[in-house]
């Protein structure tokens, strides 16, 4: 039986309004992951990665393409039955992490779950144990008293609790000191690896590239008619060697 590719972009078109048509932010032909694939796409602030997730999500209308999550159209999708589809198929890991304030960490990843297809009556039982595997020890404290590292770690939690087929991390380790950083990073790749989500992160930090099998600047999306898996193994060692990735 032939696994659908967590997802799968073809022909993705998007600019702002006002701007020339000739300058699209947003301009991809092809880009897929498969679920476990783990994907870096870097550029520099202001280049369109957040905008390309926002789209990817559909919390954002392209003028044209196809964003297909487990085979599914998702900007072909309406109102509730989108919100549901994301919530089921797409974790979210924000640079801000955008937690509920007001709601304890357990409260957070149980929000979550509402979208989950798991019988309600086991919601609390997954939202403690995955917090749990991640360390997480005071799982009723309100997360606004937790530390920044902590916090991240319920971000996490929350992203894979419906065990997404995807799971998009926007500029995860922005706020984070190196330290920090490094651990968010193994925290987010693991728990992606154990779910069996896809992972594709955005970051302007070149000390990621190496911790990615495939890596790509946003600009060679751009230009490159057909971007493939064999064209992104490629460029792995490149990357791995200069945190550069250069497609011929």
């Amino acid at each position: 039986m032939t696994t659908l590719p967590a997802l799968d972009i073809h022909d993705l078109h998007f600019r702002y309004a006002g701007m020339p048509s000739t300058e699209p932010v947003v301009d991809i032909q092809s880009l897929k992951l498969d679920r476990t694939d783990q994907m870096l796409l870097k550029g520099r602030s202001g280049s369109g990665k957040s905008t390309l997730l926002y789209l990817i999500a559909g919390l954002m209308e392209p003028q044209g393409g196809q964003v297909l999550i487990n085979g599914e159209n998702i900007h072909e999708l309406q109102g509730e039955k989108r919100d549901l589809f994301r919530g089921r198929t797409i974790g979210m890991i924000f640079q801000t992490f955008n937690l509920l304030q007001g709601f304890t960490a357990l409260e957070n990843v149980l929000a979550a779950l509402m979208f989950s297809e798991l019988p309600p009556k086991h919601h609390r039982e997954r939202a403690t144990a995955l917090l749990d595997s991640l360390g997480i020890d005071r799982p009723n404290q309100f997360v606004e008293r937790l530390s920044i590292g902590q916090q991240q770690r319920v971000a996490v939690a929350r992203a894979v609790a419906c065990e997404p087929a995807l799971v998009l991390a926007d500029e995860p380790t922005a706020s984070l000191d190196p330290e920090n950083a490094d651990a968010a990073m193994d925290l987010i790749q693991k728990a992606c690896l154990e779910t069996g989500a896809a992972l594709l992160c955005t970051s302007h930090d070149p000390s990621l590239a190496s911790r990615f099998e495939r890596c790509v600047d946003l600009s060679q999306l751009r230009v490159e008619p057909e971007l493939d898996t064999k064209t992104l193994e490629m460029s792995t060692d490149r990357a791995r060697r200069g945190g550069e990735t250069t497609i011929d």
